[in-house]
């Protein structure tokens, strides 16, 4: 499969490097705003550097990766569903939902394959987790409690182009709630503030945050994002069920304990995403590969992206209401 790769930042040279390290695929052109970021990313790869227009019109094309930044996303889908190419897209689609509905139908009528990049399904742990509990190990789940905190706040600069922690962190976590919970969420209930970074509230956003998710059936799941986390990228999932319970821990930079006259010792957690997530990035490159060569739709897919920005919206809403907001 025949690639070409739009935005040579930090989250496009990941897949980059993945794409030109995977067995079925080549990395064709590479495009970016910033002509030598582009070129040394395509030099890196093998690649060549080409403009938008050019990768999207190339019939050396068959699928694109879209990693530039998020207000471009729904505009660079709509081109590549046009333009009859696969489409692997880093969340999320538009930070508006009703962009994204619209989106989605122009990749309907293209009839185009679109997956959109929730990564961490895809981590061996979490996976592992999913897997157990479809296999019923811990009968009915009750409640899910999901734990993601960075190891420090964004520049304020990023936080204006974003949309703030619900839709920009946090979407992760609303996806990962309905990939574990195996329903939808009916309530949403958010509390937030900003005291890691007060300049993050007064740019209108938090940087601390608990939200509480509700389905039909009664199964609860909570959600808690932090900007700070003074012993690395803190990311952990607990399943709660009748049966007993499933969890997944940080991943650690050794396995290496130390145990002496004051008690025992461990190592940080790995530092941030691009180490704590490496395997799951490979992961659903891979998935996405297989999909499209089987002619099967991906997985996550539009739809799944639509859904964790709705849950993304609603959070919001409940923070600035300070009310349960029921989503239909």
């Amino acid at each position: 499969m025949r690639f070409g790769i739009i935005g040579a930042g930090r989250i496009g040279k990941i897949h980059a490097g993945n794409v030109a390290a995977h067995k079925d695929c080549k990395l064709a052109f590479i495009a970016d705003a910033d002509a030598a970021a582009a070129a040394s990313l395509a030099a890196a790869t093998g690649a060549k550097v080409a403009t938008i227009e050019e990768i999207l019109a190339s019939p050396e094309v068959d699928a694109i990766a879209i990693c530039a930044p998020t207000d471009m996303h729904a505009d660079l889908i709509d081109r590549a569903a046009k333009a009859k190419k696969a489409i692997f897209c880093e969340k999320p689609i538009d930070l508006d939902a009703d962009r994204i509905a619209q989106t989605l139908e122009v990749v309907k009528a293209n009839g185009a394959a679109l997956m959109v990049a929730f990564n961490r399904r895809f981590d061996p742990n979490f996976a592992e987790v999913r897997k157990r509990i479809a296999a019923g190990e811990i009968g009915e789940i009750e409640i899910v409690a999901i734990t993601s905190r960075d190891p420090g706040p964004p520049p304020i600069s990023y936080i204006a182009r974003s949309g703030g922690l619900f839709r920009d962190m946090m979407i992760h976590d609303f996806d990962m709630a309905r990939f574990l919970l195996g329903e939808e969420p009916v309530s949403v209930s958010a509390f937030g503030s900003s005291i890691v970074d007060k300049a993050i509230g007064e740019a209108g956003d938090v940087d601390t945050a608990v939200v509480i998710l509700q389905t039909a059936t009664g199964k609860v799941a909570q959600i808690s994002n932090s900007r700070r986390a003074t012993y690395g990228y803190d990311q952990r999932v607990e399943i709660h069920g009748s049966k007993g319970m499933l969890s997944a821990a940080n991943v650690k930079e050794s396995t290496v304990e130390f145990a002496g006259a004051g008690g025992y010792t461990t190592d940080k957690a790995l530092n941030f995403f691009l180490e704590r997530y490496a395997g799951a990035y490979r992961g659903e490159l891979g998935a996405f590969v297989d999909a499209v060569k089987a002619g099967k739709e991906p997985s996550p897919n539009g739809e799944d992206g639509l859904k964790a920005n709705r849950l993304a919206d609603a959070a919001y809403l409940s923070w600035k209401t300070g009310q349960v907001v029921k989503l239909g």
